[in-house]
């Protein structure tokens, strides 16, 4: 099994969140461990049950508008 805590750079993925705020947008890009993706079916689960990411983020699913995984950009 391997430690988490001391994850590798290369097992996180940037996940990009764009949200809408009064009518303009914008985005924020996150790490999330590969771990946690794969744990899941859809990145939409990731972020709303997933422990990992449920203790060190915060996600306003009222004004989420699109997330997805950026394959081009570092974490």
């Amino acid at each position: 099994m391997r430690d988490e805590g001391n994850m590798a750079e290369s097992d996180r993925r940037a996940v990009k969140l764009v949200f809408a705020d009064g009518g303009a947008f914008h985005d924020v890009v996150i790490a999330v461990s590969a771990a946690t993706l794969d744990r899941h079916p859809r990145l939409i689960d990731a972020l709303r049950e997933d422990e990992e990411l449920a203790g060190t983020l915060f996600v306003n699913f009222r004004r989420l508008v699109a997330a997805h995984v950026v394959e081009d950009e570092p974490t």
